[in-house]
């Protein structure tokens, strides 16, 4: 007759299975980072559209102002960065230190 796993087995291969989709999704957004996605971006796009192609952004800086609404968004990977400027949740601008 088998015994059923303790629930340490089951704490460790929980906690196994996190780190495994933690490093995944790591990867799947390293392999969006890419010049050609970036290129992809383009002004006028909202958030959601930017999201779609680049992934999350690493950081995120929010500012509302009276008249019009900031955001940034940083991607960063290793020593190269993404920056995508919205204003009224439009893009207007991004920088790119990507190599090909």
């Amino acid at each position: 007759m088998k015994q059923a796993a303790s629930p340490k087995f089951w704490r460790l291969a929980s906690i196994v299975a996190m780190f495994a989709v933690a490093f995944a999704l790591g990867a799947c957004n390293a392999k969006r980072l890419t010049k050609a996605n970036v290129n992809e971006v383009l002004e006028g796009m909202a958030k959601k559209q930017v999201e779609s192609i680049l992934g999350p952004p690493t950081t995120v800086d929010s500012k509302d102002f009276v008249v019009l609404k900031k955001t940034t968004y940083f991607y960063d990977q290793g020593k190269e960065s993404v920056t995508v400027v919205f204003k009224d949740d439009k893009v207007v601008s991004k920088v790119s230190t990507l190599s090909d």
